[in-house]
């Protein structure tokens, strides 16, 4: 039973961490192109994605997106 409760306190822990790590990407206002953002957020489920590329885009509307939040094309925002 201490071995679940264990596994179950570094699942919350690790999700928290990244959790973290990708909202603090897609709300900075220096740069959206940081890779480890630039991958947490192209892994997230898609509607978390999309609200992240919104948010990156409304900040940074006029550069390039990242990868992740670009169109086929890879110059138009999702």
């Amino acid at each position: 039973m201490k071995v679940i409760k264990l596994l179950l306190i570094a699942a919350i822990a690790f999700i928290g961490i990244v959790g973290f790590r990708w909202y603090n990407y897609v709300t900075n206002t220096e740069s959206p192109y940081n890779e480890i953002g630039i991958e947490l957020n192209s892994r997230m489920p898609g509607p978390i994605n999309k609200w992240g590329c919104d948010k990156l885009h409304e900040t940074f509307g006029n550069v390039l997106p990242p990868y992740g939040c670009q169109t086929a094309d890879g110059r138009q925002w999702l």
